[in-house]
């Protein structure tokens, strides 16, 4: 029972470190707490869905459409939500506020588009479970975690052994000084809301898959903000850490407590680990500005 309860927390982790990530990488830059990716996630899950509707697209084909269209979505947000607010030097409470506006404008334009409906995405699987021994794997948990870990390794070596990886590292310990040695900040920065937003778009298109879609979906990103918290803000190791130990806990939670109640033994832990640890696992030393 406890290795069935560690496969599906691992498979629950992934998703959340899809969305940890996006969530720390623009946490890295520009050192604020983009709520707005939560409307990315919702949008990018009905586009997603849209694309099976309409065009009967495959899983791969569908994450694909839907992570471009979160990518793109990401440069628009940063375009019109978030770069007066930079080019302005405004403070970064700014950011927080523009991003929360956002995130509930794209969920709001989601209910008017679709209403508050809830809609299922069609079953890519043929097989629906697969039995090791005593182990019950379900295919979409196997699937979501395979495709999650790929994503991950992927951003990881585009971060670390490319030179716009050494570009977007360097915006993310200094803006101005990144700037005069040469690097072009915007696009860096856009290439950030980009990589959150295809991140999203991918985040999206599994919990739609794993629930049922409705226009509240993207308040799922709670989860990546506190799996951030917990592996330290403006950390991008600590966000997949985090996002892993909070898929298994709260798995064990459902089981032992109920999936009802979880979630405020979820936000205890959080406060606890805080009080401890307040820098989180990885202790980065970023903090987010008032």
């Amino acid at each position: 029972m406890t290795a069935q309860l560690i496969i599906n927390g691992l498979s629950l982790g992934a998703v959340y470190a899809l969305i940890a990530v996006g969530f720390a990488i623009i946490f890295n830059i520009l050192k604020f707490s983009n709520f707005a990716h939560g409307g990315f996630m919702t949008v990018t899950a009905y586009v997603g869905f849209l694309a099976t509707r309409f065009w009967h697209t495959s899983l791969l084909a569908t994450l694909l459409i839907a992570s471009l269209a979160g990518g793109l979505l990401g440069l628009l947000a940063e375009l019109v939500a978030f770069r007066r607010i930079r080019n302005n030097k405004s403070p970064v409470i700014y950011y927080f506020v523009s991003s929360i506006t956002l995130g509930m404008l794209l969920e709001n334009l989601m209910t008017i588009f679709f209403s508050t409906n809830f809609y299922s995405y069609p079953n890519f699987f043929p097989v629906d479970t697969i039995k090791l021994g005593r182990l019950i794997i379900g295919v979409p948990d196997l699937i979501m975690f395979c495709i999650s870990t790929l994503a991950l390794i992927i951003l990881a070596g585009i971060i670390y052994r490319t030179k716009l990886g050494a570009a977007l590292r360097s915006v993310s310990y200094d803006l101005d000084t990144s700037g005069l040695m040469g690097i072009n900040v915007l696009r860096i920065i856009q290439l950030a809301f980009f990589l959150a937003g295809f991140l999203g778009g991918i985040s999206g298109v599994f919990l739609g898959i794993s629930y049922t879609l409705y226009p509240q979906l993207g308040q799922m990103v709670v989860k990546g903000f506190i799996a951030s918290v917990i592996g330290g803000l403006g950390s991008l190791e600590g966000a997949v850490i985090g996002a892993f130990l909070l898929g298994m806990v709260e798995i064990f939670l459902i089981r032992l407590v109920g999936s009802g109640i979880s979630p405020v033994f979820i936000f205890v832990i959080m406060l606890l680990f805080l009080l401890v640890r307040p820098r989180g696992i990885a202790g980065s030393h970023i903090q987010e500005k008032a």
